[in-house]
């Protein structure tokens, strides 16, 4: 049975984060004063998904272009930080990193990292520097999960976006796994 645009906004309220108060304070932050002239500075909001930082089999198992997962890192942190600047945000929609090395890179990376759980994500707390959200969460016309949701999940008018499947094609949604998007970040613009 397909959920109700109601159902899925009483979700939302559950999952306990206020993005419009994240991007609101954000933009605060990014407001300077210079007397008579004020001048703006939008943040971004970016999306990506399925890194795996760390994960030296993915490379194997994706066909990822790189002979190392050092490699890999240091390529995709490049890739994050020449587009992504400190007061962005960035939704990542899970599987951020290998076992216990989400922290490691979580230093290296620009913007605020609103992080949706994947299946390799149990070792990743708020304390590693991450806004963590569990399973879901609806911004605009966009429910943003790891898993790709089934057809008759998706409410009309809503568009599913996700990682997981890293380098195939999504049939009812976006698929933003970096293997899809350069290994960097997408601005959630560009998918509206």
């Amino acid at each position: 049975m397909n959920k109700t645009k109601e159902e899925i906004k009483e979700e939302q309220k559950q999952a306990d984060l206020n993005i419009s108060a994240i991007c609101k304070k954000q933009k605060q932050k990014n407001e300077k004063n210079t007397g008579d002239e004020e001048i703006k500075t939008m943040s971004k909001i970016y999306i990506t998904s399925d890194n795996h930082f760390y994960h030296g089999n993915i490379i194997r198992y994706c066909k990822r272009p790189f002979k190392t997962y050092q490699e890999m890192n240091a390529h995709m942190i490049k890739q994050w930080n020449s587009i992504v600047n400190q007061d962005d945000i960035v939704f990542h929609l899970g599987d951020f990193a290998y076992k216990g090395k989400a922290k490691k890179i979580r230093k290296k990376l620009n913007g605020t990292i609103i992080l949706i759980r994947g299946n390799h994500d149990e070792y990743i707390t708020n304390k590693d520097g991450f806004i963590i959200v569990k399973d879901k969460l609806l911004l605009d016309n966009f429910i943003l999960t790891h898993e790709p949701l089934a057809q008759d999940k998706i409410p009309e008018g809503f568009i599913n976006i996700h990682g997981h499947i890293h380098d195939k094609k999504s049939y009812f949604g976006i698929n933003i796994s970096v293997e899809r998007t350069n290994y960097m970040p997408v601005l959630l613009s560009t998918l509206k």
